[in-house]
């Protein structure tokens, strides 16, 4: 077997369109596991003869065990490629959904509803804390949520080293949500302010050249360079499987973009091939 994904999080977050996705990829899917079942499945997909290859199992927070956290560090000792996805959402947005669905809280017994959510966000944090990778899913409708799952599990992640993503953004339009890594080069000369040049965005030769030939992106980028140095390699070390960078400025078309690129293509001089994703380019 060569991939194990442990999907959990908040009740009402997305545990089932995140199985039904995983599903419709081909994966071996099982929903609603209990956590003291967990080791007896992966014995079970571990005897000889069985032909699965990817499961993913769907752990609800009910089903969650003081246990569990042990458990998945010893399935990391014994399965080469184990990943742990936590789905993630705002409280407010977690309490419409049950409104709107009129669904009592399966931790909300006596309680309210926002109640609910709170008493079993403090529970899951020792679990939100080993998660490999955590989806907000607060502003990510059905098919936004299936096309990151896609993107994010549709391939293997690289023998002994991290998918990793660059991002460029905008930061009027909010901080993106699910990155480990943000940098700010709102510092740079904008662009913005260039009448020939507001019309395009960083993927553009001129803008491209007006931003990094700036002195200060290049210190910016060589202070990178020496930081990525050290996190990397530590990174990988520590067995991290997703690393997100993201690039700011005010808007997210111009500097954010063009520095984006730069790193990306600092990242493929190390062997690393990232995704790169400017989120606001086009607005």
């Amino acid at each position: 077997m060569s991939s194990v994904v442990l999907v959990t999080g908040l009740s009402g977050a997305g545990g089932s369109q995140a199985a039904n996705v995983f599903e419709d990829m081909g994966w071996f899917v099982i929903d609603n596991l209990p956590t003291d079942l967990l080791d007896k499945v992966i014995d079970l997909v571990h005897a000889k003869g069985s032909s699965i290859e990817k499961v993913a199992l769907v752990i609800r927070s009910r089903g969650v065990g003081e246990d569990l956290v042990a458990a998945i560090r010893t399935l990391r000792d014994t399965v080469d490629d184990v990943r742990v996805l936590f789905l993630d959402a705002a409280d407010d947005v977690l309490v419409r959904r049950y409104e709107d669905l009129r669904r009592r809280h399966p931790a909300g017994e006596g309680i309210g509803v926002g109640d609910a959510i709170r008493a079993e966000r403090r529970t899951l944090e020792p679990l939100k804390a080993e998660a490999d990778l955590v989806i907000d899913t607060s502003d990510l409708n059905v098919h936004q949520l299936r096309d990151r799952i896609t993107d994010l599990f549709g391939a293997d992640v690289p023998q002994g080293g991290m998918q990793t993503t660059v991002m460029s953004f905008g930061y009027k339009h909010g901080l993106p949500l699910d990155v480990d890594l943000v940098f700010d080069c709102r510092f740079l000369p904008n662009p913005h302010w260039v009448d020939e040049l507001r019309p395009k965005t960083g993927r553009d030769k001129a803008v491209k050249k007006y931003v990094l030939d700036n002195p200060h992106s290049a210190e910016f980028l060589e202070k990178l360079d020496g930081l990525f140095d050290v996190l990397l390699p530590g990174y990988v070390a520590e067995g991290k499987s997703y690393l997100t960078i993201a690039v700011g400025c005010t808007g997210g078309r111009h500097r954010s973009v063009a520095i984006a690129d730069e790193i990306a293509a600092r990242l493929r001089k190390r062997g690393i091939e990232p995704r790169v994703q400017h989120r606001d380019v086009k607005r």
